[in-house]
């Protein structure tokens, strides 16, 4: 047999322990146990690849677009605006202020991080579109409930309940992405649905504004609420009907085009979906340093986003706007921050490159920052208008985050886990950016505002330590390929076998020795 060197980690695989830091590769693929890897065995067990051309497969991702990328936008589009509905009621006589607004803003986060890792691992178990979709329509009616609400209590209690069933958006949606498309492909769709959340300030502002004019029995705020709760409930209905759960389910695709939506990330060697929760991927997870520092940058991230979600239209007022324009300066920062991450996502996929635009995409933000703590109280609420619309430039950061992990991550569980471990970090930095904002440094909030100028600092130098690491370990696997290359005499046939098997194993990204990293 074949031995792929990885990373010295106890592996326990179908209930044999691994020790020595390799790991066998079969002979063959009948060796390669179907019931224990990737779910695309049912279909391509046994079968070497296939040859598409260029224009099948070109076509092929086409109508993918077409009947898968419509909805993911959509989720991501309602997901988002319903967990910053309350930013537009908070200027819109909303009953809960001061301190307990911070509280009832955090509630969503701490409903969020308590099920982030739950909902991920019993996800695995459920076909992801039908697990998905009856999250979306429960949430959907969670939202609705707000407008019968009137103390804190209540308003806690359904912020919570909504972040415990919104936690499986996020990484449901870069699993699917990772499942549908190549690498060089994720950071472009990835932006596609997280232009859909940025659209949401767009859309929610205008109907915003107009409920101010609303002048019946019900007040604003909570029309707001029933209306986009019941937008909400029918994108779940939707997902729930049409969205397929993989390829291997799709029923938009004849067979052929399912044996050739596998080959398309098939070579990736990142799998499409498997079932078994994998003890030793977990492990393997929190023992990669890869993870720390990404911890690292979605903190840097995850606590400035904790405070915009719930102040940003309150620190668009201070700067002298009515309530009305307010609402109407949300629009704009939207639109902008959408191209930003459209053009960021294919700039990132065109030129396989993460770290670069983060970096660069992040200055925006620093920038923007620096001038609304320096000039607050100046006076000049043009110029402060134009640094906040400025910021909204690195709104592709967190979305090249997310690609970067859908891309430099292998094995079902390793995936899940390192989704999960993102969004609660994410929730953890949400949760104290609720309060980096308090309500006795306003209206100006010099003090949270500088410290999310050391943040985005910080965020900018750990993305630089990725790209490094990632770098490095490249290295590496070029060095132990050719070597393994050298020692078993394979010819280039040989080795495109090789890769095949290990593209079906469900191996993880630091086992596989053709993973390539993303810079």
């Amino acid at each position: 047999m074949a031995q792929v060197p990885i990373t010295p980690v106890m592996i326990v695989d179908n209930e044999k322990e691994v020790t020595s830091g390799v790991i066998p590769m079969p002979d063959s693929k009948e060796d390669v146990s179907i019931s224990d890897g990737d779910d695309a065995l049912k279909l391509l067990a046994g079968v070497h690849a296939h040859n598409f051309d260029e224009k099948y497969m070109a076509r092929l991702r086409r109508k993918i677009d077409l009947h898968v990328m419509p909805l993911l936008i959509f989720v991501y589009f309602t997901q988002f605006l319903d967990k910053n509905i309350l930013s537009y009621a908070s200027i819109m006589d909303f009953p809960v202020t001061g301190i307990w607004y911070n509280d009832v803003a955090q509630a969503f986060y701490m409903g969020f991080l308590i099920w982030m890792f739950p909902t991920q691992y019993i996800g695995q178990k459920f076909p992801i579109a039908k697990y998905l979709g009856v999250h979306i329509i429960l949430w959907g009616g969670l939202v609705m409930l707000h407008a019968v609400c009137h103390n804190f209590a209540g308003f806690y209690a359904l912020r919570f309940f909504l972040g415990m069933l919104e936690a499986c958006v996020s990484p449901s949606l870069i699993l699917i992405v990772s499942m549908w498309y190549k690498s060089n492909e994720r950071a472009t769709r990835i932006g596609w649905f997280y232009a859909g959340n940025l659209a949401t300030s767009i859309v929610g502002g205008a109907v915003a504004y107009g409920v101010t004019f609303y002048e019946g029995a019900i007040a604003p705020w909570k029309l707001l609420y029933l209306v986009l709760g019941a937008l909400a409930v029918t994108c779940g209905i939707l997902v729930f009907l049409y969205l397929p759960d993989s390829p291997l389910t799709a029923r938009f695709l004849s067979e052929e085009e399912k044996i050739a939506a596998l080959e398309r990330v098939r070579l990736d060697q990142s799998g499409t979906h498997n079932k078994h929760i994998k003890r030793y991927q977990i492990v393997e997870t929190f023992k990669d340093v890869r993870t720390w520092i990404m911890f690292l940058i979605i903190m840097c991230t995850g606590i400035p986003n904790g405070g915009n979600s719930a102040f940003s239209s309150i620190i668009t007022k201070s700067f002298g706007w009515t309530t009305r324009q307010s609402l109407l300066l949300v629009m704009p920062r939207a639109a902008i921050g959408g191209f930003a991450v459209v053009a960021a996502g294919w700039l990132s996929d065109r030129y396989n490159d993460r770290m670069i635009l983060t970096l660069v995409l992040t200055l925006p933000s620093l920038i923007g920052m620096i001038i609304m703590t320096t000039m607050q109280y100046s006076g000049q609420k043009g110029v402060l208008q134009f640094a906040q619309l400025f910021q909204d430039l690195s709104a592709p950061g967190f979305p090249l985050c997310y690609a970067w992990n859908a891309s430099n991550t292998g094995g079902h569980t390793k995936k899940v886990t390192v989704n999960s471990f993102t969004l609660f970090t994410f929730g953890v930095g949400s949760v104290v950016g609720t309060y980096i904002f308090l309500p006795s440094a306003a209206p100006g909030y010099i003090p949270g505002k500088a410290a999310v100028c050391v943040l985005y600092g910080v965020m900018m130098m750990a993305c630089a330590a990725m790209a490094y690491v990632n770098a490095h370990l490249n290295k590496q696997k070029k060095a132990t390929l050719e070597k393994m290359i050298a020692d078993n005499g394979w010819s280039e046939d040989d080795v495109m076998r090789e890769r095949e098997k290990a593209s079906l194993r469900d191996l993880t990204d630091r086992e596989n020795v053709f993973f390539t990293y993303t810079r």
